[in-house]
């Protein structure tokens, strides 16, 4: 029986090499090309380009005409899951970035979207320490956040992405990108670079404080002291107003932060598309730097 059962594995085995072997080289898309020609590498897209920048929304037509197009650089952008005041939703940086990635995109011309990386560094998950200490807090080991940075990196470039990109909208996913970028740029040797944008996180000096600028904000105003602020409350409105729960805040009148009212919606939604625009824009003008820098 141990014969029999070595013999049939080793039939099995050399059948599977055999099989990928004989594997039309053309074919792609999840099938054959002799199966049907939408699994062939060169079958023209039977839909007109598609309109989003996100990878998740594409189909790998889109992607393979992006690439062709000459849309080269992947934005990866990390969020987080964490406890943001009583108001704001626990994905609060994933809401946020499902604006400005796009609108970055927008921006450069040349580039696309990767789905939103949700699940970063939060705190040690036992014993709990940082932002773990909330419920519905989601953490990664840092070891494991630089894992998936990697993988999701090397599989764009084995695409064919010449610029891979890290903007990150919380502080603790900073010190791994711009280590994993390091490394895998120094790894990569000129087929392709990884570059950290660690100031689209934080405001670079000469960029528009936008809520300052529109007489919104000023010096001595209170803090509520909570993790919230008026800008991030403003652009997480841009994709979901629920996600600051403004309907229900406006009803018991707690529309306001840090002394900041939101309940004026349309006033409210003007301010936050500034906010992505001035972020989006700093973001685009600093990975062009980067990027021509290489």
């Amino acid at each position: 029986m141990r014969t029999i059962l070595v013999i049939g594995t080793v039939l099995f085995t050399a059948t599977a090499v055999y099989g990928q072997q004989q594997r039309d080289p053309n074919s792609i898309g999840g099938g054959n090309c002799a199966d049907n020609i939408y699994n062939c590498a060169d079958t023209p897209n039977p839909l007109p380009e598609a309109n989003t920048v996100w990878i998740e929304e594409m189909t790998w037509m889109d992607v393979r005409d992006a690439l062709n197009a000459g849309k080269t650089t992947a934005i990866i952008p990390t969020g987080g899951v964490e406890p943001n005041g009583p108001w704001l939703v626990t994905g609060k940086h994933n809401y946020v970035l499902r604006t400005n990635c796009p609108a970055i995109a927008a921006k450069l011309g040349n580039a696309v979207c990767a789905p939103v990386i949700e699940f970063v560094p939060e705190g040690s998950i036992e014993p709990q320490t940082g932002h773990m200490r909330s419920p519905g807090t989601i953490s990664l080991r840092q070891e494991t956040f630089e894992a998936v940075l990697t993988d999701v990196a090397h599989s764009l470039k084995i695409h064919g992405f010449k610029n891979i990109i890290f903007i990150g909208d919380s502080g603790g996913n900073q010190s791994g990108q711009g280590a994993v970028a390091d490394r895998l740029t120094a790894a990569w040797a000129g087929e392709a670079a990884v570059h950290h944008i660690g100031e689209y996180y934080r405001r670079p000096a000469n960029a528009p404080n936008v809520l300052r600028d529109e007489g919104v904000t000023r010096d001595g105003m209170p803090n509520d002291g909570i993790h919230d602020s008026p800008g991030i409350t403003l652009n997480m409105m841009l994709d979901d107003i629920n996600s600051v729960r403004w309907a229900e805040r406006v009803e018991t009148g707690q529309a306001i932060i840090n002394g900041v009212s939101i309940a004026d919606l349309e006033r409210s939604l003007e301010l936050a598309g500034k906010i992505s625009e001035a972020r989006a824009s700093w973001t685009a003008d600093l990975i062009r730097e980067r990027v021509g820098s290489r």
